[in-house]
């Protein structure tokens, strides 16, 4: 997800000062966002159309769903803020850089939610420990690479976002505590908190002011300067890789911070210089065949490239490379009647098991590493014997108007995905999402395992697909940041 900042805009930095507790692990209760509701194929590419268009916007810099594709949707987490606590829920995106939520006094906010969650403002007034962020702190200065024009120490750090799709979100920064889950042990954990400075959303427009999908705000992840990791590691609390696995299958899954030390993966590197998830991408094999494709069809230094991208649900692919594709793939069915659903997706009758009956297709990137797309991945059931293809044709274009490759959960779920920034390396292995990895404290070399989480659902509408938020800090045992 980018963010185009004009005028008097800023990235809002999430900036975590840990209280007390040192070499611990965070943990956020990440909630699936559509799992349980009865969704048309269309609302799930209308997610992504408008995930697209926030993502390729423009200047600064995603986790995404679980469950079939038409099921499926961004994540998002439960977060205490203030004192006393209230719960506020965040959408989870691996690609911005934003900690935001609706305020007591923001205009056109959403005041209910088409998810079945309660809804709440925060209210800086209603808590003990909130502050103003001043524009004469150091924070808003370092934010704005400079001094604000005619700040005043009394006056509140302004932030604004416009993201993509034309929706906005602007208001202030305040500082307040954050509570969340320290996990200290074997899949064990304690709760804890810390203070935090975010935005105070007082004004929405577009899809943030809307009451479709609505949740209190976003929680950003991207690896800019300003994310969540890189303030982590800027304190020297945290090493900059994290990982998530995304459960298709049972639900729920794992999103960890920290150096995932079991299972292995092989890696490849990322695109420097770029402000997504790039990699390079070499060829695409179908069926053991490689596809014939311009050689410069996947090349990043022409504008284009491939984006690995958690929080989108289908995988979206260059004209060239989505003809060829399909052609493949529906070659070993040649007497399958093809026929559209809601004038979109491809689709077919099939009474057979499909990964006996249509090929495995594999990607392969620099380094020898090779992603392996099975047929129960890039086909997904939508009533009895009626399949759907999740391979959709790229409308991700870069300013110059050339088509990008796009992969979202339909190849990245029930794999662990390992971003390691310290490295500039990404990685996967298919995985059991629904047991548990081992990650590392690398101040104290504890190791801790860090399971899944399937948890009941916070309303009737919503049933229980929940992913658990780690984060593996490396502080020394009580330190007091405030």
């Amino acid at each position: 997800m980018k963010m185009d900042l004009r005028g008097p805009l800023v990235v809002s930095i999430f900036v975590f000062e840990f209280c007390w507790f040192a070499h611990g692990n965070l943990v956020f209760p990440v909630h699936h966002k559509f799992k349980g509701r009865e969704n048309s194929l269309s609302a799930m590419k209308t997610h992504d159309v408008r995930r697209r268009g926030r993502y390729l916007s423009a200047v600064d810099l995603n986790l995404g769903g679980n469950g079939q594709p038409s099921e499926t949707g961004l994540y998002y987490t439960k977060l205490g803020l203030g004192s006393p606590p209230k719960d506020y829920y965040v959408q989870v995106d691996t690609g911005s850089d934003i900690l935001w939520v609706n305020c007591v006094d923001c205009v056109r906010c959403p005041r209910k939610s088409d998810l079945g969650i309660e809804l709440t403002l925060y209210d800086p007034k209603g808590s003990k420990t909130s502050d103003l962020v001043s524009c004469a702190e150091d924070f808003c200065s370092d934010t704005y690479d400079g001094p604000i024009a005619g700040c005043k120490p009394d006056v509140a750090c302004p932030y604004s976002v416009t993201y993509g799709d034309g929706s906005s979100t602007t208001g202030y920064f305040v500082k307040d505590y954050l509570t969340f889950n320290q996990v200290n042990g074997n899949l064990h954990s304690s709760p804890a908190n810390s203070t935090v400075i975010f935005g105070c959303g007082a004004k929405q427009s577009g899809a943030l002011g809307s009451t479709n999908e609505a949740l209190d705000g976003i929680l950003g992840f991207g690896q800019s300067n300003s994310s969540v990791l890189s303030q982590l590691a800027a304190l020297g609390k945290v090493k900059k890789i994290f990982s998530h696995c995304l459960d298709n299958t049972h639900g729920g899954g794992i999103f960890a911070l920290g150096e995932v030390v079991e299972p292995k993966v092989n890696t490849t590197p990322l695109v420097s210089g770029q402000t997504h998830y790039n990699v390079n991408l070499k060829d695409i094999e179908v069926d053991r065949e490689v596809l014939q494709l311009p050689t410069d069809i996947f090349d990043s230094g022409n504008g284009r490239g491939t984006v690995i991208d958690s929080g989108t649900t289908l995988a979206y692919l260059p004209d060239t490379v989505y003809d060829q594709l399909m052609t493949k793939v529906m070659a070993q069915q040649p007497g399958l009647k093809l026929h559209l659903v809601e004038d979109q997706f491809t689709c077919f009758q099939y009474t057979g098991n499909v990964d006996d009956g249509f090929p495995i297709v594999k990607f392969h990137f620099e380094g020898s590493v090779s992603l392996t797309v099975y047929p129960h991945d890039y086909l997904f059931q939508i009533h009895d014997n009626v399949w759907c293809v999740g391979w959709q044709r790229s409308v991700a274009q870069t300013k110059d108007g050339k088509d990008m490759t796009l992969l979202g959960d339909l190849v990245l779920s029930n794999r662990l995905v390992v971003y390691d920034l310290e490295n500039m390396a990404i990685g996967w292995t298919e995985f059991n999402c629904s047991s548990s990895i081992k990650v590392k404290d690398a101040t104290t070399g504890a190791v801790y395992a860090v399971g899944a989480h399937n948890i009941s659902s916070i309303s009737t509408l919503l049933n229980g697909r929940i992913l658990t938020f780690f984060v593996l800090i490396m502080t020394m045992l009580n330190s007091l940041f405030i």
